[in-house]
């Protein structure tokens, strides 16, 4: 037995079917038992993890994910707290919403799932979003977040996934959770400079279309022959294929991410952020003007009205 079969924290109550292994597989799952069995603690240099965790398989499987997400996050797994029922947090402001989200989460477990187990792990689910944003009330829940949570509810198990979300709550997600969306859309702009470096006809585009922030990329000869209004390219951005390349998406990303600089990218936010506000105040002094010029009175208009009201009166016709 390994050092990693020994490391048994929190075990979710699911059991996963397995793939064959590929020879590369194999050999990274090996490299990677190796490493932590040497590691003080069973401990990888973060480093080395964060590139095991970038490179080709990642970390391989999810035995391996339980031991080493714990240790990405910064999460001391020997000291967790004590997990309240769903009762105690039922109270909160935002459980019906929670709820609600939790409700349409069915995809994302395991086909075939026995309904009481299914519904023990949603309400573990709730619990765990609960539990973070009972705790810290500057966050406010958004909607997606709980992809995130039943993601390392599933792996992790309850009392580990809440030690890893409330990390990451608190830090990468914490402008995502803010009252406004001010900082979120802000980050958001953060595509369009890379948009406009790599594909400066799709970038064009896009902006033609007054689409708003991009989310996804990767058909973008599709986009292209698409007409250019805002409601078509909205409706095909917010269709995200089941069978993209996640891959070759998250190489690529790493390349973009170490390609360009982050003063550079923020340079060109700032540009085109001001050029945003500018269009905007252009098209509101259009629309103030065209109002005004609707509710000037006709002189002309009112002489005639005039004229025939009194060649008709002068007629004998009212």
């Amino acid at each position: 037995m390994t050092n990693v079969d020994e490391i048994k924290i929190d075990l979710p109550p699911l059991s996963f079917e397995k793939c064959p292994e590929s020879d590369d597989e194999r050999n990274k799952r090996l490299a990677i038992e190796q490493l932590i069995a040497e590691g003080p603690e069973n401990h990888i240099p973060i480093e080395e993890l964060r590139k095991l965790a970038l490179s080709d398989f990642g970390l391989v499987n999810d035995d391996l994910r339980r031991t080493l997400w714990p240790q990405l996050a910064g999460v001391d797994v020997t000291n967790l707290e004590r997990v309240p029922t769903l009762s105690e947090l039922q109270s909160h402001p935002e459980y019906n919403q929670v709820v609600l989200d939790v409700n349409r989460s069915l995809k994302r477990f395991p086909p075939g799932i026995p309904y009481e187990q299914r519904i023990a792990l949603q309400d573990q689910l709730t619990v765990l979003i609960l539990r973070v944003i009972n705790k810290y009330p500057n966050l406010r829940y958004y909607q997606g977040y709980h992809d995130v949570a039943v993601t390392f509810l599933l792996v992790a198990g309850e009392e580990v996934a809440y030690a890893i979300m409330e990390e990451l709550s608190t830090t990468h997600f914490s402008e995502c959770m803010q009252e406004t969306m001010e900082a979120t859309q802000r980050r958001l702009m953060f595509i369009w400079p890379v948009v406009l470096f790599e594909q400066p006809e799709l970038f064009q585009f896009l902006q033609r279309s007054s689409v708003g922030t991009l989310f996804a990329l990767p058909w973008s000869q599709s986009i292209l022959n698409e007409d250019c209004d805002m409601a078509s390219v909205h409706c095909l951005l917010s269709k995200l294929p089941d069978d993209l390349p996640f891959e070759d998406l998250l190489k690529k990303s790493s390349k973009l991410y170490e390609k360009y600089s982050l003063t550079v990218i923020e340079k060109k936010v700032e540009e085109l952020i001001k050029l945003e506000k500018e269009q905007r105040q252009l098209e509101e002094r259009n629309r103030l003007r065209a109002r005004s010029a609707s509710s000037k009175p006709n002189y002309k208009l009112s002489i005639c009205a005039y004229y025939y009201k009194n060649q008709y009166l002068a007629a004998g016709i009212s």
